[in-house]
């Protein structure tokens, strides 16, 4: 391009210029192909089956079995399942659609409005799921910590607590909100002036998140985690931003394992959200650039 002064200047792509000063860019449409997303998740399927056989075939080779591969094997495996699927939202969004980090979500939002969006989407989903638990007389538990022995031992403790309230959100956020609620968007439904189809992606999106969990949670939890993915899919599209999405789901695991499986205090509990917020901040946190500064 010309550098000379008789062209007009031009603001870059990536900051539209009717931004106000002190907000996150308006969100642009996923410039992935709708057909990536269940392309994505043949894909991530696929390699991760490939993945998880061969972490339990080595850790069979050590003295472990397929159907008890041990506690390190089966947080391996866990990480690899997730790592398969961004893997395979990564590669084809990029390929195909040329994706920046900032078309996932990877964008900042002002305090006030993200914390807004996590208390108002808190209240929706446990206030829901109350009435929906008093109705269906919900009773059982998350499979997962129980099955690493989280209670009898400290390194497993450690490791599943990374791995739920730090690895999962971020990877599950990434994959559900960023990549695949960002592709259904694309599916073209109005509703006489309204345009839908974020709330059909949401609904989608939320269907598929529930289902993923059906090996590690009860079936009568795969509607209430159904709907937590809808409500995150929510909070994605009103703030634009994948944090307070990474901030409810990491906060929400926290108290499922702080209560559910661990019989912690309160304080205690609140500890670990508020480490989880710090380790999730400090690894993605360096993804997004910096707010626009007030004039």
């Amino acid at each position: 391009m010309s550098s000379s002064s008789s062209h007009p200047a031009v603001p870059p792509v990536d900051e539209p210029p009717d931004v106000r000063p002190g907000e996150a860019p308006r969100e642009r449409p996923a410039p992935w192909p709708l057909w990536t997303v269940p392309a994505a998740i043949g894909l991530g399927l696929v390699v991760s089956v490939l993945a998880i056989t061969i972490v339990d075939a080595i850790a069979s080779a050590g003295g472990g079995s397929f159907s008890h591969p041990g506690t390190a094997a089966s947080i391996i495996g866990d990480l690899v399942f997730d790592l398969s699927f961004v893997g395979a939202a990564a590669w084809l969004s990029v390929s195909f659609g040329k994706a920046t980090l900032e078309d996932f979500g990877f964008r900042r939002v002002r305090p006030a409005t993200g914390v807004a969006a996590v208390v108002i989407a808190a209240i929706l989903y446990y206030g829901v799921t109350a009435i929906y638990g008093a109705l269906a007389h919900l009773h059982g538990k998350d499979k997962l910590p129980s099955e690493l022995n989280v209670t009898h031992n400290t390194a497993a403790l450690v490791g599943v607590a990374v791995f739920v309230c730090v690895v999962a959100p971020i990877c599950e956020e990434f994959f559900f909100r960023g990549f695949v609620f960002g592709g259904l968007r694309n599916i073209p439904l109005r509703i006489g002036r309204v345009d839908a189809s974020p709330w059909l992606a949401a609904v989608i999106t939320g269907m598929l998140f529930g289902a993923v969990h059906a090996s590690s949670a009860s079936a009568q939890y795969l509607i209430p985690l159904g709907f937590l993915g809808f409500v995150l899919c929510l909070v994605r599209w009103r703030t634009g931003s994948l944090y307070p999405c990474m901030a409810l789901h990491s906060a929400n695991n926290a108290l499922a394992l702080g209560i559910n499986e661990l019989s912690w205090s309160a304080l205690a509990i609140l500890g670990l959200v508020l480490a989880s917020w710090v380790v999730i901040g400090v690894v993605v946190g360096p993804l997004s650039r910096p707010l626009p500064r007030p004039a």
